[in-house]
């Protein structure tokens, strides 16, 4: 049905060694990303929360939960976009990070918008 709500949210990232806050002599490997969330379901949605994992190549995994991102909770009409920068450090060169938004849809369901794992690496050290 042409006519059907769909509560769906895509997520694209990209990211960005900084190597002048990071420290490698201490193992600080600090990475800028910048997150694209765009409303692609029929339904207007607000981000309400976030929940990331972020694991390093040690293996060593952190949890990170808050409301909204970059102070912001954006509501989204179908087909908007929203886009911000953050940042996070980890022990090693090299590690991921994944997780969730936690949506509402203007009619009152909550969802939760997938973000795909994608790779934190210092330049020239993965083929």
């Amino acid at each position: 049905m042409a006519s059907e709500k769909r509560h769906e949210v895509t997520v694209k990232t990209r990211t960005t060694y900084v190597p002048e806050q990071s420290d490698v002599e201490h193992g600080r490997y600090v990475f800028a990303y910048t997150i694209t969330i765009k409303n692609t379901g029929t339904v207007a949605a607000q981000l309400i929360s976030r929940h990331w994992i972020i694991t390093d190549s040690n293996h060593q995994s952190q949890e990170v939960r808050g409301q909204g991102v970059v102070g912001e909770q954006p509501t989204l009409q179908p087909e908007q976009s929203f886009e911000y920068t953050s940042g996070t450090a980890i022990a090693t060169p090299v590690g991921t990070m994944r997780g969730t938004y936690q949506m509402v849809g203007n009619d009152g369901l909550q969802f939760d918008a997938v973000i795909p794992e994608f790779t934190l690496s210092i330049p020239r050290i993965l083929h």
